[in-house]
């Protein structure tokens, strides 16, 4: 009999230590995409800013409709339409996030570019859909662009999920 009781009382314990333990085991962190939200939503927000800013010409250092920079056009599309204060400058941003491989993106990941040398050198974006992403182009102002682009395919350095 107590034998019995001892395997009871065994019982009794582990199953105890094991419910002590689920209630006090760390939530995993939501899906790094959530962050900003509902995937179709995103792309509603960014076509959107599209729409409102597109061929607003480059100006280094700009933050308006009539004169923004690659980072700029970042900064005021995350701070506008999401409500996330981002670093002013590409290499600032260039820390955000995590870094995720380019066939795992999803809308809303920044993407990098290395377009010359040193700080200056490099460029950032918003990947749309589709292997697109929206930016402001030194030639052609805020624009969408297809990262399958000889041209920018050649300069991809890197994506960050925020």
């Amino acid at each position: 009999m107590s034998r019995r009781i001892s395997k009871y009382r065994y019982g009794v314990v582990c199953g105890i230590a094991l419910f002590l333990a689920g209630c006090s085991s760390q939530q995993r962190p939501p899906p790094a995409s959530s962050r900003l939200g509902d995937p179709i939503v995103v792309v509603a927000q960014l076509n959107d800013q599209l729409q409102q800013w597109h061929g607003a010409p480059y100006r280094y250092g700009g933050l308006e409709r009539n004169g923004v920079d690659c980072s700029g056009f970042v900064y005021r599309t995350f701070r506008d339409r999401f409500a996330i204060q981002l670093p002013r400058t590409t290499q600032e941003q260039t820390s955000l996030g995590t870094r995720v491989a380019r066939a795992d993106l999803l809308p809303g990941d920044l993407v990098f570019f290395r377009t010359g040398r040193g700080e200056n050198g490099l460029h950032v974006g918003i990947y749309d859909t589709d292997d697109t992403f929206i930016h402001a182009s030194t030639s052609q102002g805020v624009t969408r662009s297809s990262l399958d682009n000889v041209y920018w395919r050649n300069v991809y350095w890197q994506a960050r999920r925020l």
